[in-house]
């Protein structure tokens, strides 16, 4: 047997100036052949599953790719056509199986519906091909990927630490039925939602139940795997919003009928999908009155976990203003200002204009610097191994990093855009962030699966960015309408 095991991964935030090209691949991580198996094989990737389960059918494995890209803009066409170029030579060059980790929220500029063009375009090679893909909870799903895979699932926590389970059940399923243990059917179906990130937490209702709803399927005779995507909002393709996806053995009523059950559940949640903003200068001061800390403070409007710039200062100069002491930050994207530091060293002072390099026309933001003085702390290379639950093992590179200590907050300040999602975004700076009073992060749910219960108390903030969590100010234009709650309609 051989199995082509590949991996093509962005989440693609279209209002984002940030440019996604090869380049940007190859540096949060693009690997080929060989080297996929020295970067994942101990990780707990799907990719890792995967190759897992090609091993114990004694095949031949073929990985033409592995590539990711931290969210940003659309993915340019010369790096959608490298990537799927690669992984589409690969199956016609002969192989009975493709084991595929995907998103399923990249947009590119000729595409807007990334994975759904990849997987038609092998279909067209190799039409009865057995095809396993592998989606993360905040994919957009459609049609054209359904339609062109044997078997889809997705994720079941945000924060995603079950990616390698998830990878390994619908490996399973698809190399099951090439041994003729089942026969893969699918039904999916999308709700009217448009559901905020920020409320789509797996420990967090409504998510919570609705994954729970899949599980209780997932123990019913005949059904192979079940999903609830929460969807990617921050996309304006007319895919974006909240779906399911069920697979089951040979049974097309019962599949339907558990998507049914899955997406009317969703629509019956839908007011709590909504986020409900509070004025940052009311939330900075409650988390102010807080008599116990860490108290965590999330600027989730700058994440760049979701495509933003990570270079706002909007919150953190409210911070400042309020004079909250004792607060530990990560992280701000400004290779320049760590070129500054590194020019005069640890240990020096210096006043320099943080952040707010790029402006982001697509909501009518132009990038505002924060004039601060402080001392330079630490400076490294910005590279280290996650160890929490989330990318297990994966090799992090932020770029050349340093620490400016204003006195009443440290600041890491990055190369290159990284969500901090595990400890290692303070530990490897020198900061032990169980001792701050306050820990801000540019990060929206994610963050729970490296710092779990660490803080005492959360408090979002809500500035200004592209990742922000008040869908109104989005300029949509290709989205499905009606939808809600840009739409108050009253029919799933």
């Amino acid at each position: 047997m051989r199995i082509v095991i590949a991996m093509m991964k962005h989440e693609t935030n279209t209002f984002s100036p940030i440019v996604t090209d090869w380049r940007r691949f190859e540096e949060w991580g693009a690997f080929a052949g060989g080297d996929i198996a020295a970067a994942f094989a101990e990780t707990a990737m799907p990719i890792a599953a995967y190759m897992k389960l090609a091993r114990e059918e004694g095949a031949e494995i073929v990985t033409p790719l592995a590539a990711e890209a931290m969210p940003s803009g659309p993915v340019t066409e010369d790096a959608y056509e490298h990537m799927a170029g690669l992984i589409t030579d690969a199956v016609r060059a002969g192989c009975d199986c493709v084991l595929l980790d995907l998103h399923g929220a990249m947009v590119a500029e000729h595409t807007g519906d990334g994975e759904g063009t990849l997987l038609a375009r092998i279909r067209a090679y190799a039409p009865d091909l057995p095809i396993a893909v592998t989606c993360d909870l905040h994919c957009n799903l459609t049609a054209l990927m359904v339609e062109n895979c044997t078997a889809l699932i997705g994720y079941k926590t945000y924060p995603h630490i079950d990616m390698y389970e998830v990878a390994e059940q619908v490996g399973r399923i698809v190399l099951g039925s090439m041994r003729g243990d089942c026969t893969p059917v699918m039904a999916w179906g999308r709700s009217r939602v448009l559901s905020q990130t920020l409320k789509q937490g797996t420990d967090d209702e409504p998510m919570r139940s609705l994954i729970k709803m899949c599980r209780d399927a997932e123990e019913r005779p005949g059904v192979l795997a079940a999903t609830v995507f929460g969807g990617f909002p921050l996309a304006d393709i007319p895919d974006a919003g909240t779906t399911a996806v069920v697979v089951t053995d040979g049974d097309r009523a019962l599949a339907g009928e558990v998507r049914e059950s899955l997406t009317g559940a969703a629509w019956r949640h839908r007011e709590d999908f909504i986020y409900r903003p509070e004025p940052l200068v009311d939330a900075v001061a409650r988390a102010k009155a807080m008599s116990e800390g860490p108290v965590m403070l999330l600027d989730h409007a700058d994440n760049c976990g979701s495509g933003a710039t990570q270079d706002v200062m909007t919150v953190i100069a409210e911070v400042m203003r309020q004079g909250l002491e004792d607060v530990a930050v990560a992280a701000v994207w400004d290779p320049g200002a760590v070129k500054e530091m590194q020019a005069v060293g640890v240990g020096a002072a210096l006043t320099l204009a943080l952040g707010g390099k790029t402006d982001m026309p697509s909501i009518g933001l132009t990038g505002e610097p924060l004039r601060i003085t402080g001392t330079v702390k630490v400076l490294t290379d910005g590279r280290w191994t996650v160890r929490g639950p989330m990318y297990t093992g994966v090799q992090v590179n932020m770029g050349p990093t340093a620490v400016l200590d204003t006195g009443k907050m440290r600041i890491v300040v990055v190369s290159r855009h990284h969500e901090p999602w595990d400890l290692g975004v303070f530990t490897s700076v020198g900061i032990q962030p169980e001792y701050a009073r306050y820990i801000l992060l540019k990060s929206r749910i994610h963050y729970r699966a490296g710092f779990g219960d660490l803080p005492k108390a959360t408090v979002t903030l809500d500035g200004t960015g592209v990742t922000t969590s008040d869908n109104s100010v989005l300029p949509y234009k290709k989205l499905l309408r009606p939808i809600y709650p840009l739409d108050l309609i009253n029919e799933p």
